[in-house]
């Protein structure tokens, strides 16, 4: 069962249908989205999701589910599916403290695998095999950014998710952890170029992407940005400081509106990508540790493009298929401890790195690894 047929919902129905022993079943409030998920193989269910009932009407016969919900609506989504006794993996990158799901999901009995996506989700899981492989690791940088292959001025970005979601991220304070000490910068801080090759130049920036870490993790520095083609941040930043994202109510000639409500409206179709229209989604991963003494840093690069012959956006296929995997580990048993679990914790398990990892290079997904002795 996957509720949620958004882009990245279509592409894990793709992904999971094309499993000859899958049955799939997606639910949807759009009935234009769960026709096209038909033509995937999947049967298809038009409903409000945003209610609860209809949540555990939806997932009654299911054997595992898979959440790709709106973020604003993820927390409540899990909670309702562990209250029906069901497993579930999740993308929807809820705002809400995952662990308050803990105590749930030991009641449940069942996995309940959350923040299953790119980032977070495979920056974690790579940490966490790290941090199983290693004596000891020193530090973690993320770098992560989904973009338009053309930049289109002026904001030269598109999103393949919710404007909303985006601008959370760009209001949201970022935790990081610095020699031991967690501490909070603002969204948008330090903002520095990073150079990708064959790609140029992009900025990164900080936001709030270390969830669960900061809680599972003893690595002593971590931090994770943001990447966007260079100038954005500073757009962001002039709209965030001018309160265009403020979602405090001002009196305007018309009556009373929320800033952020227009700009997410406004936002909505200058960001929108254009049937068809090709993106790229690029990770940088860099870890150092000690092992054997020595000490080393593993750095792991991914430029992923739109697939043409799917029409699947790339942002789509890296968070989705990465998705996939982890339900993948779930239907076939290699991760069956029962309560809540994130990436990093699965990532652990050498066996279930590794099963994502093909899952991932199967289907074109490709992640360079590299090592270098300090």
């Amino acid at each position: 069962m996957v509720l949620g047929g958004g882009r990245v919902g279509s592409a894990i129905v793709r992904d999971l249908a094309a499993e000859d022993d899958f049955e799939v079943l997606v639910v949807d409030i759009d009935p234009v989205a769960v026709d096209r998920m038909t033509e995937f193989g999947a049967d298809g269910v038009v409903a409000d999701l945003s209610k609860g009932e209809t949540v555990a009407r939806a997932v009654q016969d299911a054997h595992l589910v898979v959440g790709a919900v709106p973020g604003f609506m993820g927390y409540r989504t899990v909670e309702q599916v562990l209250q029906a006794g069901k497993p579930i993996v999740d993308i929807s990158f809820f705002p809400e403290d995952a662990f308050g799901l803990q105590e749930l999901a030991a009641e449940a009995g069942v996995p309940c695998l959350f923040d299953c996506g790119v980032a977070p989700g495979l920056t974690n899981l790579t940490l966490g095999h790290l941090e199983e492989h290693l004596d000891e690791t020193l530090s973690f940088e993320a770098y992560v950014g989904g973009l338009p292959v053309e930049r289109t001025w002026p904001w030269e970005y598109k999103a393949p998710f919710s404007p909303g979601d985006v601008i959370q991220e760009y209001v949201r304070p970022a935790r990081m952890r610095r020699n031991g000490v967690d501490v909070t910068m603002p969204a948008l801080s330090d903002i520095e170029l990073v150079n990708f090759p064959g790609l140029g130049s992009l900025e990164a920036f900080n936001t709030d992407g270390l969830r669960s870490l900061l809680r599972t993790s003893s690595t002593p520095t971590m931090v994770e940005k943001t990447m966007r083609y260079p100038g954005h941040a500073m757009h962001m930043k002039l709209l965030r400081d001018s309160g265009f994202f403020s979602t405090t109510e001002i009196q305007a000639a018309s009556g009373a509106v929320r800033p952020r409500d227009v700009a997410e409206a406004l936002l909505f179709d200058a960001w929108s990508f254009e049937e068809g229209e090709p993106d790229i989604t690029v990770i940088r991963i860099v870890v150092e540790g000690v092992k054997d003494g020595k000490r080393l840093r593993f750095t792991y690069n991914l430029l992923d493009h739109y697939n043409p012959d799917t029409e699947t956006m790339s942002m789509a296929r890296t968070t989705g298929y990465t998705c996939t995997a982890m339900a993948n580990l779930v239907a076939r048993g290699l991760w069956s401890k029962p309560g809540l679990a994130p990436p990093e914790i699965v990532g652990r398990d050498r066996a279930c790195f590794e099963a994502v990892q093909r899952h991932l290079q199967d289907r074109g997904v490709h992640i360079f690894e590299r090592v270098d002795e300090l």
